[in-house]
């Protein structure tokens, strides 16, 4: 069973997730107007993972189920830590102890993957929002469980309102480098991705899966891991479009401009209004829609969309 060692101000990253198979053949039949040819194309594999948070009490460690999300396998335990990291759960690196893995099986026989979060001895974290028993579907996440003023409550870090810092030339480029680097996508064209690109536009970080949120989660937790948030001079990009709960983790980690190739959600701007949060949509190769707090974009004014 993998798992990570601690060290530094929080564990390592779960170890042999990158194993786990992202992508499956299937036989079809390729139809078009000249022919139909049997033949095999390549899917981007969707299977379930149990997230769960064990704490030692009495002598023993107890698990208890939080979350099961259907993923792309890989980055399982950045996965993990940042959902619970944005949810709430966990609020710094050194309350993680180790991070494993398991396999098994569900009742239905359906294979299941299990990461455990250990909580070291003594970590305090909100046990009453385990007991919720969250299902996140891979289209939505967990879809208007929450709201802006619960998020007001559990943010740890509050955005910058410093001036201007990002040439609005740079955005122009940044789909297209998200694009390249999606090696599995090339493969199934069947995944979302989301990306972190520093305010010069270099890609920093970038991960795939078939649910939006969860490509979110695995670029936090990576980061919550290694104790580098909160995310001030970043900018998150997203393949699709932003939801209400991509705003949510983004805002989370201290990220202070979104980006979409997509369209926001009405309860997305409106978040990013409340606690000024640079929000992009629609973002392409010669133009963008700014929704929200454009005075971090240089040389535009607060109040222009385009």
């Amino acid at each position: 069973m993998p798992e990570a060692t601690t060290g530094g101000r929080g564990p390592a990253p779960l170890k042999g997730t990158e194993s786990g198979r992202r992508v499956a053949p299937a036989p079809i039949e390729s139809v078009s107007r000249a022919a139909q040819v049997g033949k095999q194309d390549l899917l981007a594999v969707e299977e379930p993972l149990q997230i769960q948070v064990s704490l030692e009490r009495d002598g023993r460690r107890r698990a208890q189920d939080v979350a099961i999300t259907m993923r792309t396998p890989g980055n399982d335990g950045e996965l993990a830590a940042g959902f619970l990291f944005s949810e709430g759960i966990l609020k710094r690196p050194d309350q993680v102890l180790r991070i494993r893995q398991a396999g098994g099986a569900s009742a239905g026989r359906m294979p299941r993957h299990r990461v455990v979060v250990d909580l070291k001895s003594g970590a305090v974290f909100d046990s009453g929002r385990t007991r919720r028993h969250f299902y996140i579907s891979s289209s939505c996440g967990i879809c208007g469980k929450t709201s802006i003023e619960s998020l007001r409550s559990r943010m740890h870090f509050r955005l910058s309102s410093a001036a201007a810092v990002v040439d609005p030339a740079i955005l122009y480029g940044l789909p297209l480098a998200l694009r390249q680097a999606q090696s599995v996508f090339d493969r199934t064209g069947g995944l979302h991705a989301a990306a972190l690109f520093d305010f010069t536009g270099n890609l920093l970080s970038v991960q795939e899966d078939v649910g939006r949120h969860n490509a979110v989660d695995k670029l936090i937790g990576h980061e919550f891991l290694r104790g580098r948030l909160p995310l001030g001079g970043v900018m998150a990009l997203v393949s699709g479009r932003a939801s209400f709960e991509l705003a949510q983790k983004a805002l989370m980690a201290g990220i202070p401009i979104l980006l979409a190739v997509g369209a926001p959600s009405s309860l997305a701007v409106e978040t990013a209004l409340r606690f000024q949060m640079t929000l992009v949509g629609f973002l392409r190769h010669d133009r963008f829609n700014v929704y929200s707090s454009a005075f971090r974009l240089r040389g535009r004014q607060a109040g222009e969309t385009r």
